[in-house]
């Protein structure tokens, strides 16, 4: 596996622009983004066992400027499924949302089922993306499951990268694999042991009450690390699923074929009656909610009584403020993109007042220049002063 590359250009800008969570709910800790007007019922995607909710920020970033509402959780440190449940449960009272729409892969495909099985009600629709329906499997591979609490934190970082391909790749999966790699790293030992711990503890996904008719099942078709025979036995349950297959993408095609994974992503929320709110994109705020808070009242005054203070034609609207996502893909059509044109994007107010300021100055200039070449001219004789 190569090194990792430098940080991608558009992750550089989601973060800028989209805030982290962090909170405690109980003895948990949750780290999730929230992006997208607060009136739209909210797709909620679950990262695998390499992954954390950074992971999803291409979806993040295109389906919000949209007007879909997205939000990107990190595994909690839970041990067991039936403590996953509560604590998932828990995080949805805690964030005020009481039906969603699940976007798992790999062990976050097996958590969305296990919580739709469990929790009916509060699960609208389902997207499976390269997951399974049980655990024996895994549980067979992993004979020293029982002391993985103990193992140290290079060991365990090690395991989770083994089940990810090597060897070469085109250029956007190979990009995928260094940012997922990225990630690992950034994750406890703690972290790594629980996540394993669920991989491996004995459950299997039971019927659900969700109609097939809600549900997409979205595989890569070239390779992942889950096996093919689960992949199969999952499209066998859900006989009546909506099949979205990706000729290529790899382990992580939210990240590899961001593209193709978002146009099935909006299929699907329309197919489940999720109505987009894209007027009420340009006034979504920095917490990435469509209204304001305290806290973002008082910001806009302030910003008000300076737009106030500033010439007729330099101001701007608050809506003006909001952030721009550039169309962010990762496909091999796309050409990077550059820098200058974020920086832009960033900050239009800025922008126009540096305009402004700029055009003042010409002007000045231009002034000083006709006064000093007439005083030349008239100095010299070539300009009566009467004519002046």
């Amino acid at each position: 596996m190569k090194g990792v590359s430098s940080t991608p250009g558009d992750y550089v800008y989601f973060k800028s622009q989209v805030p982290l969570h962090k909170i405690p709910i109980g003895t948990k800790q949750w780290r999730y983004y929230d992006f997208g007007p607060k009136t739209v019922p909210p797709l909620i995607c679950i990262p695998g066992i390499a992954g954390t909710a950074d992971v999803y920020y291409k979806q993040i970033m295109a389906l919000s400027m949209k007007g879909y509402r997205v939000i990107s959780v990190d595994i909690p440190r839970v041990w067991s499924y039936h403590e996953w449940i509560q604590a998932f449960e828990k995080f949805l009272d805690t964030i005020d949302v009481h039906h969603v729409h699940l976007y798992g892969t790999s062990l976050g495909g097996f958590l969305a089922q296990l919580f739709a099985h469990h929790r009916p009600r509060r699960v609208k629709s389902l997207v499976l993306s390269n997951t399974y329906l049980d655990t024996r499997t895994f549980a067979a591979a992993m004979p020293w499951a029982p002391f993985v609490s103990w193992t140290p934190s290079f060991l365990l970082k090690r395991y989770v990268l083994t089940g990810i391909r090597d060897g070469p790749h085109e250029p956007f999966i190979a990009d995928s694999v260094d940012f997922a790699v990225s990630q690992v790293e950034t994750l406890s030992k703690d972290d790594l042991a629980a996540r394993l711990t669920l991989t491996v503890d004995a459950a299997s996904v039971g019927s659900l009450l969700l109609s097939d008719s809600a549900i997409t099942i979205m595989d890569t078709n070239d390779y992942c690390a889950i096996p093919q025979h689960l992949k199969d036995e999952l499209t066998e349950r859900y006989p009546e699923a909506r099949r979205a297959y990706l000729k290529t993408g790899g382990d992580f095609p939210f990240l590899s074929r961001p593209d193709e994974v978002n146009l099935h992503l909006q299929l699907h929320l329309r197919r489940v009656k999720v109505e987009p709110r894209p007027e009420v994109v340009n006034t979504i705020s920095k917490d990435g909610a469509d209204g304001t808070d305290s806290s973002s009242q008082s910001k806009d005054e302030e910003k008000d009584d300076r737009n106030n203070n500033m010439p007729q034609g330099s101001g701007s609207s608050s809506s003006d403020q909001s952030p721009t996502f550039p169309e962010s893909s990762g496909s091999s059509n796309d050409p990077p993109l550059p820098t200058d044109t974020i920086q832009l994007q960033s900050s239009s107010i800025d922008t126009l007042i540096l305009a402004q300021v700029a055009g003042e100055v010409y002007q000045s200039c231009l002034l000083f220049t006709l006064c000093y070449c007439t005083l030349v001219l008239v100095h010299g004789g070539f300009i009566s002063r009467q004519s002046v």
